[in-house]
């Protein structure tokens, strides 16, 4: 696969680039360049792949059926690399601003992306594996990278110990399986061959839930993420935040979706039913407490990772629609509170009085940013629930869940709503970082517009897919 490769050479290109590169800012438009590059190359390897899915002797698999390449995968590339410039020409700024090691934070964002290129289109466990870790172990640097910030470094030694350890989980789920099924490819395996449910697969998969759960913030295995996205530098909270997990979500659901489909509905709706409403619980109540902004967007976004969970509980082609819906809609949002939130100086709510009457325009893209975060009509946050809720209630058993999370959600308004009230009926001068320049507010005019148009017509995209 042409991205793959290229993400590897563009991210060695960093590192050279930053060993001659005299100022940050060429190394953010060399970045810039790259990435729009790899936009170009994943639409070229999705223009190719679809001529060639559509032949009737193609073969979607890869290198010994380790990779499976659709168009649902495809797809999904050119949506996360697509937003990756977006966070590359929204950040480069903040991204400057966190030390001296530009170039080589650039890499660490494309070997990232790598990573997402794997568990996009593994059909193999052992894909699986590399490709998480891949994404991983680049986030624990990214997330101590600011050495003058102690929180940064106690986050990026937290996310790296627990890491570490679901890294374990992952692996004996791996080998539990393996030894249940006979092989690692996700169509070849059947947990009732013997004509009763492998008690070797069941352990199997409870090892994966474990594991793929800490990587997405699922709850009881989110205790590092309020840590670790407080303390890691703000625009590298923002990408791990949103395109990261979102990636995590898409190898979730191909995993129970065509790994364990022939696992029991009933046995599966509990388990993961189980885990959903634990995470929109403790990721919704504990966000109304938060005093700083950030931190409450690091519940926040546990709480998402609850509404997202749905996707894997219904794993069927609404499902499908649900995902990529949700992945656009609050990577948007979450890109947008953040490139709003690295302009000011002060993360907590009181730093938000008076925004609407000092820059309005931030305090709009904020309030949308916001409402969409919450699921309001109008905005593509409310229909992303309305897919992933819809494609949940489909299956059986799941009456209760699907009410338990609209429950949840009226909770969320609260506190999204509070930084709205904060901006527009609170007095209060904010202090800004940085000068909001011509550029950045077209960049956030057209994160807003395409907010707004996904809210009010969905299917421009999903028709697409």
């Amino acid at each position: 696969m042409k991205p793959l490769i290229a993400t590897a050479v563009f991210a060695i290109l960093m590192m050279f680039a930053s060993l001659y590169a005299k100022e940050k800012r060429s190394l953010s438009n060399f970045a810039g360049i790259l990435m729009l590059g790899l936009v170009g190359l994943n639409i070229w390897e999705l223009v190719d792949y679809t001529h060639l899915l559509k032949s009737s002797d193609a073969d979607p698999y890869l290198f010994q059926k380790m990779l499976r390449v659709d168009n649902y995968a495809l797809w999904f590339n050119v949506l996360i690399t697509s937003a990756s410039l977006l966070y590359v020409l929204l950040f480069r700024k903040s991204i400057e601003a966190v030390g001296k090691h530009v170039g080589e934070y650039y890499a660490l964002h494309f070997f990232i992306l790598c990573g997402i290129f794997l568990v996009s289109s593994y059909n193999n466990l052992l894909i699986l594996f590399l490709g998480i870790e891949i994404m991983s172990i680049p986030q624990y640097v990214l997330a101590g990278s600011d050495k003058h910030n102690l929180k940064s470094s106690e986050a990026s030694l937290k996310y790296f110990l627990m890491g570490a350890f679901s890294t374990g989980f992952l692996l004996m789920g791996i080998v539990l399986l393996y030894g249940a099924m006979g092989t690692f490819e996700l169509n070849g395996f059947n947990f009732y061959k013997t004509g009763t449910l492998s008690v070797m697969g069941v352990m199997g998969i409870l090892f994966m839930l474990v594991a793929v759960g800490f990587k997405v913030s699922a709850a009881p295995m989110h205790f590092w993420t309020p840590d670790v996205y407080d303390g890691s530098p703000t625009p590298f909270t923002a990408f791990m935040a949103s395109i990261v997990k979102v990636s995590i979500f898409l190898a979730f659901m191909r995993l129970f979706m065509e790994g364990f489909a022939n696992m029991d509905a009933y046995w599966k709706v509990m388990v993961l039913g189980v885990i959903t409403a634990l995470t929109l619980l403790i990721g919704n109540i504990t966000a109304v407490y938060q005093q700083s902004v950030k931190r409450m967007l690091a519940y926040s976004s546990i709480a998402q990772a609850g509404f997202m969970m749905f996707v894997v509980i219904g794993s069927d082609v609404m499902g499908m629609k649900g995902m990529v819906l949700y992945a656009v809609a609050y990577t948007l949002a979450t890109l947008g509170i953040f490139a709003v939130l690295v302009k000011l100086k002060d993360y907590t709510y009181d730093g938000f009085n008076g925004l609407a009457k000092k820059e309005p325009f931030l305090a709009v893209v904020a309030a949308v940013c916001m409402m969409s975060l919450a699921g309001i009509p109008l905005t593509a946050g409310f229909f992303a629930k309305w897919y992933v809720l819809a494609s949940a209630i489909r299956q059986d058993n799941t009456f209760w869940l699907v009410v338990f999370a609209l429950v949840m959600a009226a909770v969320s308004v609260y506190y999204y709503f509070k930084v709205i009230i904060a901006m527009y009926f609170k007095k209060g001068e904010p202090e800004l970082n940085t000068a909001v320049t011509p550029f950045d507010k077209a960049l956030l005019a057209i994160v807003v517009c395409a907010i707004i148009v996904l809210g009010v017509a969905p299917e421009m995209l999903l028709s697409w897919i």
